[in-house]
């Protein structure tokens, strides 16, 4: 039953190993794009190597604990968890950034050679988080032939997510805020403009937030969506008999299968179409080579159509969802125009605005995603394995799309090394219009990775309910209402404290480079060079400093909940958290990508820059960026991290 997916798992690590090759083979021909991209890989290995180090000194805790009370078995589960989770994370941040010098270096070829380059490396992540999760769970299962270890790995690959997305966001966008709070708006200089101390920084943010953090993001809910599938499909042996024990794990399989495809479109068609479009070409390649690969499994399988049937509508929901962020947070939509329009009047109108249409945009994807769950819990004849199959929908297409989102990091890079170096400005134009591309792609993964997420909480209370074997909680009691609401405030709680930890770091690096503005002569008229590794180390340690409270909130309330008060406090405790947090985390993502792409349409369209409409349209993006790149993406690792420990402690509970 595992020969095939784990000859997928051998292809696509494979594949990957083969693309790593390529790219470590290359050397720059520019000493100036060289030195620079070796700033950035330089600053990025530190930061992952001290983050490794911070998250290591909590593991033998955790490890204890585990141990003591859950036994060896789901202790080192959790262990395998924590090591892939960060080694996937750390492979796919070297590769991009050996990659960002490639892609700058290559553009003088052509935009499509560049293109290329830049897929190559996401390629890399994209399979190689998915592959590695899929063997990691194979070889677990083989050796300990029990599932309730498996939760022990998806915890590890959960609290590896959200320390990994926590510190790479305020890291990212603390540097990114210092950056363009003092280059842009005091300044008035360009971004990525060698004179600002943060730059480097800033550009290093974009490997440890958007590779190495989302990477982490999207490994934990691959992995944790095979584990609790497993966990329901059990329910129904006596019906399909063990095999289905192994559907979750061959549909994942059909999905990376899939995605090889769609990633092999991409390099057939980049000479041929514009990029967006031979992303959309991929896109449809993979979504066809899923819905047919996914109707053969299911025929020989199962038998039942109905469950394909959910298959295919996870796979159209988070197509759906997407199309739903373009309107919402893409230059082409009504809201970013409006808010356009409404940063001539000042940067509060713009904020206003895009947090009135940041609040809108999370209710029609809902009510998608609900219904999409109703339909297929209806039409499989109220089969819960029906609600798996879409769960597993919405993450049939993460190598793929995971290869598009850290197509956006690298281009963005490769652009920035192009300005730091001198690049002539038809090289930096074309690179810009790729990074343009990367930005729409990265807005779509938040989408999915919200929408999957959604639909994983929605499995998570499936999961509890069929591990406890009650069919309701009863909120009329006052005891488990009083349990609801306390839920509800966590996500809050959550999100308070990685805003102002990104504040806080980011009020630390604006400091730096007004001093470094202040005191180096000649900085300011390009005769001197500022101190990038300054900038560098703070955001680091702010980062690292800040991610530890904010990541045991996700540990602990369950824990302590569970063994005081007992399954009946659970049950409306995660219930609670997980409402609140479907709810904001569309909401920082949209809004926040609203507000960036409101300052990118100011700038090719409105008034000049250094205008009352663009500083206005550059402080609603430094509002955002702590909005959609560190708040929107750890609250969707956090609910499942909730979730993931509700699952560990439920058999403990029930002895």
């Amino acid at each position: 039953m595992i020969i095939f997916p784990l000859l997928i798992a051998t292809v696509g690590i494979s594949i990957s190993l083969a693309l790593i090759r390529i790219v470590y083979k290359f050397k720059a021909s520019s000493p100036e794009i060289a030195e620079v991209g070796k700033k950035i890989e330089i600053g990025a290995d530190a930061f992952l190597l001290r983050q490794f180090k911070t998250i290591a000194l909590v593991i033998p805790f955790l490890f204890a604990i585990l141990l003591w009370l859950f036994g060896w078995k789901v202790a080192v589960a959790s262990l395998v968890g924590v090591i892939t989770s960060m080694l996937s994370g750390f492979i796919g941040m070297k590769v991009a950034t050996k990659a960002n010098s490639r892609t700058a270096d290559v553009a003088k070829k052509g935009i499509s050679e560049a293109f290329l380059s830049a897929v190559s490396g996401g390629a890399v992540v994209g399979l190689l988080i998915t592959c590695l999760g899929l063997l990691a769970i194979i070889v677990l299962y083989s050796i300990f032939r029990s599932i309730e270890p498996l939760i022990g790995f998806g915890f590890g690959a959960s609290l590896a997510a959200l320390f990994g997305q926590i510190g790479g966001g305020i890291f990212t966008k603390s540097a990114d805020i210092g950056a363009d709070l003092v280059g842009k708006i005091e300044k008035n200089i360009p971004e990525d403009d060698p004179r600002n101390a943060a730059v480097i920084a800033d550009l290093v943010g974009d490997n440890v937030g958007d590779c190495a953090g989302r990477g982490s993001d999207l490994f934990q809910t691959f992995s944790s969506d095979i584990v609790t599938g497993m966990i329901v499909a059990s329910l129904y042996i006596d019906k399909y008999g063990i095999k289905i024990l192994f559907f979750p794990l061959i549909l994942q399989a059909v999905g990376i299968f899939s995605s090889i495809f769609g990633i092999l479109c991409l390099r057939l068609f980049q000479k041929k179409y514009h990029p967006e479009k031979v992303f959309n070409i991929g896109l449809i390649t993979t979504t066809i080579v899923n819905l047919v690969a996914s109707f053969v499994l299911v025929k020989f399988f199962i038998g039942d159509t109905s469950i394909w049937l959910a298959i295919a509508l996870g796979i159209f929901v988070t197509i759906f969802s997407s199309f739903l962020t373009k309107y919402y947070a893409g230059k082409d939509g009504k809201p970013v125009r409006k808010m356009a329009e409404a940063s001539k009047r000042g940067a509060a109108l713009n904020i206003i605005t895009g947090l009135a249409y940041g609040m809108q945009s999370p209710v029609l994807s809902i009510l998608i995603i609900m219904a999409a769950i109703l339909a297929s819990y209806k039409f499989s004849g109220n089969s819960f394995l029906a609600i798996i199959a879409l769960n597993i929908g919405t993450d049939l297409m993460i190598a793929y799309i995971m290869t598009a989102d850290v197509f956006g990091p690298i281009t963005d890079n490769a652009a920035g090394i192009a300005e730091m170096s001198s690049s002539p400005k038809e090289i930096v134009d074309s690179l810009s219009s790729l990074d343009t591309v990367g930005n729409t792609m990265k807005a779509i993964t938040k989408a999915y990775a919200m929408t999957s997420g959604t639909v994983s909480a929605f499995v998570i209370f499936t999961t509890f309910f069929s591990m406890v074997k009650i069919d309701f909680i009863n909120v009329s009691f006052p005891f488990e209402l009083a349990f609801l609401f306390i839920g509800a405030t966590l996500p809050f709680l959550f999100s308070s404290l990685v805003i102002n930890s990104t504040a806080k770091t980011a009020l630390l690096v604006v400091d730096e480079v007004r001093r470094q503005f202040r005191e180096i002569k000649g900085l300011i008229e390009r005769t001197a060079k500022p101190d990038y590794g300054r900038c560098v180390d703070i955001a680091t340690k702010g980062a690292l400093k800040e991610m530890i409270v904010p990541g045991l909130i996700g540990i602990l309330p369950p824990l302590i909940v569970g063994y005081i008060f007992g399954i009946r406090a659970l049950g409306p405790l995660l219930i609670g958290a997980v409402l609140v947090s479907v709810l904001l985390g569309p909401f920082f993502n949209n809004s926040g990508s609203a507000f960036d792409n409101t300052k990118k349409l100011v700038a090719e369209e409105g008034d000049r820059k250094g205008s009352f409409q663009h500083i206005a349209a550059v402080v609603g993006d430094t509002v955002g960026d702590a909005l959609k790149d560190v708040a929107g993406p750890s609250l969707l690792i956090f609910m499942k991290l909730l979730g993931i420990v509700t699952l560990i402690i439920v058999p403990f509970l029930l002895k």
